[in-house]
């Protein structure tokens, strides 16, 4: 114990031992004492000394303090210094500042004894248990030691926590830790943890980190909080970064209604503090990575449309106008509205709509596009307006017309500063900066949209006094032509290129902008000119699109000039530049610097303002311009070859797109055909349960009035006294309306009897109709009887046929042998005749029986008819006997109601005299 204090406290006999000897003794009396107090006191002296003596440290102790963790779980001290001493020597966290070499080695330490820790992937299983103890002294210290594990090896360490059972969730359980210094110290943990790992990002997503985050953000104070907020921040930076699952989660989880209150900006601005800025930033960044470009469009538009609705693309604009906010923020807010925008026709249009407080009230747009011509506004502010500008045009075809409309005669206004005027005179002002964004600006207002090029031609300027007005496109081109004084500006390379892509765009697909080109007749000489001729380095890029720009002239001319066809221009080029050199000035455009860095990605962002020559979209007309270069080798004859087999392929197209639009059409009609038939198989199930329903019904009511039939025949039978009473008026019932009832029974009672007569008609009708039957049946039983008489007469008629035959061959044989036979030839002779009159009686009879059958087929015919309409009839009566039952007991009812007898009153009204 005295080694200890001495150790510790510094004071000992004796000399004193170096640094790596007390190490030594200190963790053999940690490996070989039984004590806990004893071991408890060797690894806090281990810890006091795990700084100045890093290196010793970890390579001898390293060991003993992970048996420690295994071995002592029961003593909580012990274990938060066993933690405290691997995160010394793990990480270095040095305050005072280090050379360049003494920082690499402490670096190169730390991945040292990080990769010593976790050659055995149970240690780090280990500190993830330990992570589950609630005691200050022991999770504490392991959130740091896990943190500064993940900062040296991230991958290893992630995947060791991936295949943890539960490893995520108990690292998530730290955001719900009621101590602050736990609960912020994990963020930090959970922010190395989610780096680069869409796995474990899915995960800690679905652990409900969006809810727990969004949670701290707003008790902490959103915007106005402090550094948690910018910890809570940047996980859900990391959470939804390159992350769609995780995108879309936070959409559908309705996570981005809470952001909304984030920008809620007072009026007061002034004085922002520099941890507000840095959480506004940050909000900022992770709205745009909700809307970012390089998202699938159909999230992106998703995440747009929930933007607009729930008013954060409202508070965005309102913090744009708004006055006061550091220039950081602002340029951020412009770049975060721009992409909320872009390709949002419904937010393109709310942002057209929105004006800057200023009297008079200007479009934000306008107020944008000063700044941006503005050689005094930051660069960086500069880039963000002209990509708002970009992202407000992107598949805008309402929005450019807009721009392009304030250009034209007819609507421009003298009293107010359009976008057109700050445009044209960012165009052609000064400053080279301004040329190169306005340029891009308007070619912008050009992309893709055939009118808006054409209407763009009509556009005159007026360059001075006393000179005619020329068209825009005669300007653009005097300016490229004016190279001495463009020399006196400074930076004529930007301003050319600027130029150059705005009239590649300009008469790229628009043959009649071609033709308004080459009409001037310098344009093609000068293009020549600056192709062949041999510049410098920095002209390459000129060159390369003065190629480009004479290519399309060649790809998109309608040969309506004479002077300028395809063919003379391809001679043109052949004989002034030649193919191959012409082929390689093209080059120069795609193997230049900045233009791979341009077609990454839409926003422009340079590092200074002499590196902004290449536009984005400009990177795409590039590369579908590549078939200029076929266009110039190829012949007039390969040309008119290439445009049949053009006008077959799109034959082709039509007919395939025929064929599907008439597919889609009975796609369509077998769907409606589909619906059409499962709604008649419902209403057949609904009219087949109806009618059983109304069969039942039918039935019961036959039932019941079968039953009252009965009962009135019984009443009847048991009442046959005649009841005498005074009828003019019944429990002060009215003497006109006991009347009126009165009649309308005995008209029922007269309706009744007569349905009673008709209905004893019918019944003797169907008694007669049985007779006939009967009558009908006897005569079947006849007509039987005649059909033997007539197999028996035939078989006699066969007889007799045979007879005659043998008699024929006896008087043959009597003349062959010329005997005498008197008695035999007679005697057959009058047997046959016998047979001969018999036969014709019962043909006789045969036909008599014939005649008088077919008539009384006839008449049973006519019978059953008659038999069919008698029922049909008897149904009708019987219908017609149920209803006037049921008026009768309804009537019965109401006079029992009123208090009169029904029994008195039948009587009274079946004997007049009384």
């Amino acid at each position: 114990m005295n080694f200890f204090r001495g150790v510790i406290s510094g004071q000992a006999a004796g000399p004193q031992p170096s640094g790596a000897e007390t190490i030594q003794k200190l963790c053999d009396r940690v490996a070989s004492s039984t004590l806990l107090e004893d071991r408890r006191d060797a690894v806090r002296a281990l810890k006091s000394l795990s700084k100045k003596y890093r290196m010793e440290v970890g390579t001898q102790a390293m060991d003993h303090l992970i048996n420690i963790l295994q071995t002592d779980r029961s003593d909580s001290e012990i274990l938060g210094y066993a933690l405290d001493t691997l995160y010394n020597v793990i990480c270095n966290d040095e305050e005072e500042e280090q050379d360049e070499n003494a920082q690499k080695q402490a670096d190169d330490l730390s991945l040292q004894f990080t990769d010593t820790f976790i050659q055995d992937p149970e240690h780090v299983t280990l500190l993830l248990t330990l992570l589950e103890e609630f005691d200050f002294h022991v999770r504490w210290p392991g959130v740091k030691l896990l943190t500064a594990l993940l900062k040296n090896q991230g991958p290893q360490i992630q995947g060791i926590i991936l295949v943890s059972p539960m490893g995520v969730s108990r690292l998530m359980d730290l955001l719900a830790d009621s101590r602050e210094v736990i609960r912020n110290d994990g963020l930090l943990l959970l922010q190395q943890l989610t780096k680069g790992n869409a796995a474990i990002q899915k995960i800690v997503a679905f652990e409900n980190a969006f809810e727990r985050l969004l949670d701290i953000i707003t008790e902490e104070g959103s915007s106005d909080g402090g550094i948690v907020v910018e910890d809570c921040l940047l996980l859900l930076l990391n959470l939804l970064k390159n992350n769609s699952s995780n995108q879309n989660f936070f959409k559908e989880g309705s996570y981005i209604q809470r952001m909304k209150p984030w920008f809620e900006v007072g009026d007061d601005n002034s004085g922002w503090s520099a941890q507000k800025v840095t959480n506004l930033h940050l909000m900022l960044q992770l709205v745009r990575v909700m809307v970012s470009p390089v998202n699938s469009p159909g999230a992106t538009a998703s995440c747009q449309k929930s933007m607009f609705q729930c008013g954060l693309l409202q508070q965005l604009c309102t913090i744009l106008m708004a006055t006061g906010v550091p220039a950081d923020i602002l340029t951020e807010t412009i770049n975060t509205v721009s992409e909320v925008i872009r390709g949002s026709q419904v937010n393109q249009d709310y942002f057209a709509s929105v004006n800057a407080p200023s009297n008079p009230p200007r479009p934000a747009i306008v107020v944008l596009l000063m700044s941006m011509v503005n050689e005094r506004q930051p660069f960086v502010l500069r880039c963000a307006v002209l990509y708002c500008f970009q992202c407000f045009l992107y598949k805008n075809q309402k929005g450019q017309g807009e721009i392009v409309a304030t250009l034209l005669p007819s609507t421009i206004d003298a009293n107010s500063i359009s976008a057109g005027q700050l445009l044209c005179g960012g165009l052609f002002s000064a400053d080279s900066l301004s040329n190169w964004c306005a340029a891009v600006a308007l070619a912008h207002a050009l992309q893709d949209n055939l009118t808006q090029k054409e209407q763009l031609l009509r556009v005159q300027l007026a360059t001075s006094l006393g000179k005619p007005p020329v068209s825009l496109l005669q300007q653009c081109t005097n300016i490229l032509s004016q190279g001495d004084k463009i020399v006196r500006r400074g930076s004529k390379v930007q301003t050319r290129v600027g130029l150059l892509m705005l009239l590649c765009t300009w008469i790229s697909n628009c043959p009649i902008a071609v033709t308004h080109f080459l009409h001037n007749q310098e344009n093609v000489p000068f293009l020549t000119a600056q192709i062949s001729e041999n510049l410098g380095e920095d002209e390459r890029l000129v060159q390369g699109l003065c190629a480009l720009l004479l290519g399309i002239c060649i790809y998109y001319n309608d040969n309506s000039l004479e002077n300028y066809t395809k063919e003379k221009l391809k001679q043109l080029i052949e004989k002034r530049i030649g193919k191959e050199n012409f082929v390689e000035k093209l080059g120069f455009i795609t193997k230049h610097e900045l233009y791979s860095r341009a077609a990454q990605k839409p926003q422009p962002v340079f590092p200074s303002p002499e590196q902004m020559l290449f536009d984005h979209e400009f990177t795409k007309l590039v590369k579908e311009l590549e078939v200029i270069t076929k266009a110039v080798h190829k012949s007039s004859e390969e040309e008119k070859k290439e445009e049949e087999v053009k006008k077959t392929l799109e034959q082709h197209d039509n007919i395939v797109t025929q064929y599907k639009e008439l597919i889609r059409e009975q796609d369509a009609q077998l769907q409606e055909l589909k619906e059409q038939v499962a709604s008649m198989t419902s209403q057949n199930e609904q009219l087949q349960a109806t009618i059983t329903q109304q069969q039942s019904q039918i039935q019961q009511h036959k039932d019941q009035y079968n039953i009252l039939k009965l009962k009135l025949g019984g009443d009847v039978q048991q009442h046959p006294q005649i009841l005498q009473g005074d009828g003019s008026q019944v429990n002060g019932l009215q003497t006109e309306e006991l009347t009126q009832l009165r009649e309308e029974v005995e008209e029922l009672r007269k309706q009744h009897s007569l349905l009673q007569t008709q209905l004893s008609d019918k019944d003797a009708l169907i008694s007669s109709l049985v007779s006939i039957f009967f009558f009908l049946f006897f005569l079947s039983l006849c007509v039987l009887e005649l059909e033997a008489l007539r197999s028996q007469v035939q078989s006699q008629s066969t007889e007799i046929g045979q007879l005659k035959m043998e008699r024929q061959d006896l008087l043959d044989f009597s003349y062959i042998i010329s005997l005498p036979s008197p008695s035999s030839p007679s005697a057959a002779q009058a047997e046959v005749k016998n047979l001969s009159e018999s036969r014709a009686e019962l043909e006789k009879q045969l036909d008599s029986t014939t005649s008088t059958v077919a008539i009384l087929q006839t008449e049973k015919e006519k019978l059953q008819t008659d038999v069919q309409e008698s029922k049909k009839e008897q149904d009708d009566l019987l219908m017609l006997l149920a209803d006037q039952d049921q008026k009768i007991t309804s009537l019965k009812k109401r006079l029992k109601d009123l208090g009169e007898t029904v029994e008195k009153l039948l009587i009274s009204q079946s004997d007049p005299n009384k």
